[in-house]
């Protein structure tokens, strides 16, 4: 068993390209109000269901999929429950850039058996949450991701966390996803409506579908009220 007892590894390296998260530095927003709203949706939804795990998906890339990940992170962290954020986007990984964290070693790393899960795992800015980054672009992320040790690291996570938020890749660009969403308790679909084109948000839907997985709800991202400059996130039930 992984022992996340000790401290975390003291080897940080900050990113000047960080990306500002909305729901830490401007917590009293309308946006971060939304993202609060879907953890509350969400919350509900799993009333009677243990929702540990979950997978953040889009349709194709460019609809706010890791956005929407980091920032749910955060608002589940902020109530004070355990977080972890495991970027699964091998292939383009983003989630070291929000947190100004180091990618040498990640999830690709602990799935190759490179090193170890405790010293993938790092603090954030973000009180109560850590991360896992993708690590360095593997050769064959889908075999990873769909090996016996990624079920040992869920495994591990859902004993030290309260909540697991896995940000995964575009479901009709590779098959990590569908691979992802049997191994987790749900599922959440972003859909960018200035991007998404609906027939591929129809098929990305069948596909999850295919796959058994527990689809939660849709994200609508970057939707506009009229007479506003703020793009609003909305929760949908399936």
């Amino acid at each position: 068993m992984f022992n996340f007892g000790k401290k975390k590894s003291k080897h940080i390296k900050y990113d000047k390209t960080g990306r500002d998260l909305i729901t830490l530095h401007k917590p009293k927003s309308p946006i971060s109000e939304q993202y609060r709203t879907i953890r509350t949706n969400l919350e509900f939804t799993a009333v009677d269901d243990d929702l540990q795990t979950m997978v953040i998906t889009s349709a194709s890339s460019g609809e706010g999929k890791s956005t929407t990940s980091s920032n749910l992170a955060v608002v589940y962290a902020q109530q004070g429950k355990k977080v972890l954020l495991v970027d699964c986007d091998m292939r383009r990984p983003t989630a070291h850039f929000t947190f100004r964290l180091s990618n040498g070693i990640g999830l690709s790393t602990v799935l190759a058996k490179k090193t170890t899960i405790e010293k993938a795992t790092h603090s954030t800015q973000v009180e109560n949450l850590d991360l896992i980054a993708a690590g360095p672009i593997p050769p064959n992320p889908s075999e990873l991701l769909s090996s016996k040790m990624m079920d040992r690291v869920l495994e591990e996570v859902r004993a030290n966390y309260d909540i697991v938020i896995l940000d995964a890749p575009p479901m009709m660009q590779v098959a990590d996803t569908r691979l992802l969403a049997r191994k987790v308790d749900g599922v959440v679909l972003v859909v960018g409506c200035d991007k998404s084109d609906r027939q591929m948000v129809v098929k990305a839907k069948e596909q999850l579908t295919l796959a058994e997985a527990h689809i939660l709800g849709v994200v609508l991202n970057k939707r506009e009220p009229q007479g506003s400059d703020d793009y609003y996130y909305y929760y949908a039930y399936e």
